[in-house]
């Protein structure tokens, strides 16, 4: 079923969650073991991120060096697959433009179509960790609003180079795309990134999923700026908890998001990890509770292949 169509059909906050891939020449029995404690919650769907490539060296003859893109965490689509087959649970494969042609994209999307898989989340994706700034894929697309285009397009049965009108034979893929609470680092300002967002929702996509946040402040903050601009769109909260003392410095670097002041201090008052993981689930567990007293049409836990956290917050409010 399409996320757009549960999120319509739900008479309470639903439930979901993201997984990354394994590293590559781990067993898919790693997503089974962060999968099964959690679905007790009945989740109505689970995301599973894509990877860019990265590039390592290697010496030729002559003292050259080659660059050799390589992918570690393959296997997007086929365990999205696997979780199909295994579970019965829906799952959103990412679909970023970074590493991909338009055509390796309408590849990869007309084998989601094959499985049976008709819901996507349309990133651009990051930027090569050696590169300052995110640079395309030669003859691919340059921001998440031409992935969102190019799969609306294939929803009309236009493809690159043909066009197909057999309207059985088309594909009918529900979009999300990224929102954030706190503006995308690139942004100049929070209006120029709600311009990006009403661009994305126009031109097809039909949820918002956040990045990830501390503060419900923000995230009630964002949906008055959001209806304001005239998105109408569900807007998805997405929570990640605090499991280490060294995540007040990791998660403002890596995901661009303030740590409140108490839960700040609270953390840093913690003699290890164990506590800062307490205090992490029951910081979340408030933050939960609240945004399903607001009416959050579902609550989307980034459990970075950790389930243990997600599970004890899940028990307490679901």
């Amino acid at each position: 079923m399409k996320v757009i169509d549960r999120l319509k059909k739900a008479k309470s906050t639903l439930f979901s969650f993201e997984i990354l891939p394994p590293l590559k020449g781990k067993s898919i029995q790693s997503i089974y073991d962060s999968i099964d404690p959690l679905l007790d919650f009945s989740p109505s769907f689970i995301n599973v991120t894509y990877h860019r490539e990265e590039y390592i060296f290697k010496k030729r003859e002559g003292g050259f060096l080659e660059r050799i893109p390589v992918r570690k965490r393959p296997g997007t689509v086929g365990i999205c697959a696997a979780i199909i087959n295994k579970y019965k649970i829906d799952t959103v494969p990412h679909l970023i433009c970074g590493g991909f042609t338009k055509e390796e994209t309408e590849n990869a999307l007309i084998d989601l179509q094959f499985l049976g898989i008709d819901n996507v989340l349309a990133l651009r994706g990051d930027a090569v960790k050696s590169e300052s700034a995110f640079v395309p894929e030669p003859g691919g697309n340059e921001h998440a609003l031409d992935l969102v285009k190019q799969i609306v397009l294939m929803n009309h049965g236009k493809y690159l180079n043909e066009e197909v009108e057999d309207l059985s034979k088309h594909s009918s893929y529900c979009i999300g795309v990224a929102g954030y609470p706190e503006k995308h680092f690139e942004c100049p300002n929070m209006k120029a990134d709600l311009k990006h967002l009403k661009a994305k929702v126009d031109a097809g996509a039909e949820y918002v999923v956040t990045q990830l946040f501390y503060n419900n402040d923000k995230y009630f903050e964002y949906l008055e700026s959001v209806k304001q601009l005239g998105i109408h769109v569900p807007v998805i909260p997405g929570i990640k908890p605090i499991t280490s003392k060294k995540q007040l410095l990791s998660l403002p670097k890596f995901f661009h998001v303030d740590i409140p002041e108490g839960l700040a201090e609270a953390v840093e008052k913690c003699e290890n990890d164990n506590e800062a993981k307490e205090v992490g689930i029951e910081w979340t567990i408030a933050q939960c509770k609240e945004l399903i007293k607001h009416g959050a049409p579902c609550i989307h836990f980034y459990t970075m292949g950790r389930s243990e956290s997600v599970r004890k917050i899940a028990k307490a409010v679901f």
